[in-house]
């Protein structure tokens, strides 16, 4: 393998921008400073365009095993890659669900050699796996889901015992779905008098209420603090919850942990509103609610103020037709990953944050809670999970989209920036206009 050697960069990295070269050896960051070409280099002259450290989806839904018809690991992390998106944890809500450890390491044998970018998967919790919970190796998964709300399968954990022994003795962060059944079905069972099944999607966010996810969060939160748990609750989708958590860096001087309890929320969060329903109807129906415009500045706001600590996908593919069907069988769920990070630099271009928020939300904060190991940064060492962007305006259009559903909620937006290469390990995944190389992913390490 020959040095790839990327000179006139514009560095993002650990809040600071800054010009300089950087050298690819063997997969990894070899140095960062003001370089030569050596015989044999590959160079790419970035022309003072910004390099960042690769993104680390922390939540995304690839559909394997079971639900290949509509998305799998080979293609969604083809859309990452070309999304500028190296890394991606997988949830556990699959068919079979992943309860146990064998189902764990069969989902890393179907990346193998097939995933483009790196991979974790996590392991789920149901009301009757508390055995296997408790047995988890730390170093064989980013965490633990525990859906707190409505799921698919035997993943909806609501018995009050089962709860309590998961936080006290899960050995990984927990990571949760908040809403509230009860609160849900019954507003469903309302809203279903009246309309039958083809209820209005602009009525979802007051079926799955925010009242429903505040409800479910302070469950949530007094559970680990009961049991001093590291807690991570996923999509924030309200400014109501944002008063439970806690303002601040997510780690000390040292790059230890600050922060026992953390949150995150999505990009389709801070993209769209309650209006949008009228114009996409189900194309945005997804678990929590997008909901008030409101909300979307808070979250924005809550971003950068260090309220929210990491910003991830929820990439959830299904089906075109699937999703045309009424209400009440439409699933829920949006395919995020090829447009996330263009999305987030969007609102860089709109003046919410600078660029190096993003790299943090983006790619260091998920690095830092899940120990993942050398990757997230640019630093000399690391793994070399690399994306190039450049401020050159283009236009979403379907048949651009990698993902196996071939829809985008982003169809026909503009975006000022696009990603012009993609290196994953290393080795080039995303020109800039096609899918590269072989598949250059590998198992993400965690430092446990």
């Amino acid at each position: 393998m020959t040095d790839t050697l990327i000179i006139n960069a514009r560095l993002v990295n650990e809040g600071r921008e800054f010009d300089a070269d950087l050298r690819v050896r063997d997969g990894r960051i070899d140095a960062i400073g003001s370089l030569s070409p050596r015989q044999g280099d590959t160079v790419v002259d970035a022309a003072g365009r910004r390099l960042l450290p690769g993104m680390i989806d922390d939540q995304v839904h690839f559909r394997e095993p079971g639900m290949e018809y509509k998305a799998d690991i080979a293609t969604e992390s083809a859309a990452a890659v070309a999304g500028g998106l190296t890394s991606f944890m997988d949830m556990p809500n699959t068919s079979p669900p992943t309860l146990d450890a064998a189902a764990l390491e069969d989902k890393y044998a179907r990346a193998a050699g097939r995933a483009r970018a790196n991979h974790g998967f996590y392991m789920g919790a149901s009301n009757d796996n508390l055995e296997a919970v408790r047995a988890i190796d730390p170093r064989a998964t980013p965490g633990l889901k525990v859906f707190m709300g409505a799921s698919t399968g035997n993943m909806l954990v609501d018995d009050p015992e089962t709860l309590d022994g998961i936080f006290r003795d899960t050995p990984v962060p927990i990571i949760t779905h908040c809403e509230d059944t009860p609160m849900i079905d019954a507003e469903l069972a309302r809203y279903r008098e009246k309309y039958g099944d083809d209820i209005p999607a602009a009525c979802h966010p007051d079926i799955r209420s925010r009242e429903a996810c505040i409800r479910s969060t302070r469950l949530a939160l007094e559970l680990a603090r009961r049991h001093d748990t590291r807690l991570h609750v996923l999509h924030i989708s309200t400014a109501d919850e944002l008063a439970l958590f806690e303002a601040g860096p997510l780690v000390d001087a040292e790059g230890r942990l600050r922060k026992r309890i953390t949150a995150e929320t999505c990009i389709h969060f801070l993209r769209f509103e309650r209006a949008d329903y009228e114009r996409l109807g189900h194309q945005i129906k997804c678990n929590p609610a997008i909901k008030d415009a409101s909300d979307r500045e808070a979250l924005l706001r809550a971003l950068a103020d260090d309220v929210i600590d990491v910003l991830a996908t929820d990439h959830a593919p299904h089906t075109w037709e699937e999703k045309q069907a009424p209400y009440t069988r439409a699933p829920s769920g949006l395919p995020l990953v090829q447009y996330a990070l263009v999305a987030a630099l969007e609102c860089v271009h709109e003046g919410h944050f600078d660029t190096a928020r993003v790299v943090r939300k983006f790619a260091h904060a998920p690095a830092q809670l899940f120990d993942v190991k050398e990757r997230g940064f640019l630093r000399e060492g690391y793994w070399a999970d690399l994306v190039l962007v450049e401020d050159t305006p283009f236009t979403v259009k379907r048949e651009d989209v990698l993902s196996k559903c071939g829809w985008s909620p982003f169809e026909g937006t503009s975006f000022r920036s696009r990603i012009a290469s993609t290196w994953v390990n290393g080795v080039l995944a995303w020109d800039g206009a096609r899918i590269t190389g072989e598949a250059a992913g590998r198992r993400l390490e965690f430092a446990r």
